[in-house]
């Protein structure tokens, strides 16, 4: 059976159709998000969601088109709504730091105070500039990558002790390069 056959029929609601669709691309789709993510697992669920789509949206496609570009464009959109949402993680734990610095640099300052939000955000990357690598590492792996100390420990080979002493210091140094900066400013 031809593929335009195959599709008319699966725009029609033919499961057995749309189950030759799924199988005749699927591998195509799982190799082109694959190679585009990290993660095997996100691969496997973005695939899944694009035949999703697919099959919620097959009456929108035109059946005189091919379908493996329309597929591959469901999945290039995938792609940039997971990245909107990593951005939008690393943003949050990013803010987090951030929050964290504000209270050690105003103990007892509440959200109402304004504080110095803007101004920590402005020197914090050349405050982890000046730690050292594994202090920047693992402040890296626990407010950008979300992390748990026991989980930094392993990535840096260190015990779960000696990671907390270190985010400790790390985070002291970058409050006194912070308090340093802003007294200048």
């Amino acid at each position: 059976m031809l593929e335009k056959d195959l599709i008319e029929r699966a725009i029609q609601g033919d499961r057995d159709a749309f189950e030759a669709i799924v199988e005749a691309h699927q591998s195509a789709v799982f190799g082109y998000l694959r190679a585009r993510l990290f993660q095997p697992n996100d691969a496997e669920d973005m695939t899944q969601e694009v035949f999703l789509r697919f099959y919620l949206t097959r009456a929108r496609f035109d059946s005189a088109n091919l379908v493996r570009p329309w597929l591959l464009g469901i999945a290039r959109n995938l792609l940039k709504e997971h990245a909107r949402k990593l951005r939008r993680r690393k943003e949050v734990a990013w803010t987090e730091l951030c929050l964290e610095l504000d209270d050690m640099l105003r103990p007892g300052a509440t959200d109402n105070d304004g504080g110095m939000y803007d101004d920590i955000l402005t020197h914090l990357p050349n405050c982890m500039d000046s730690l050292g690598p594994s202090a920047r590492n693992a402040i890296d792996l626990k407010y950008r990558s979300n992390l748990k100390l026991s989980a930094i420990g392993k990535k840096l080979h260190r015990s779960e002790g000696a990671v907390k002493l270190l985010m400790f210091r790390a985070r002291q140094a970058l409050k006194h390069c912070l308090d340093s900066k802003l007294r200048q400013s």
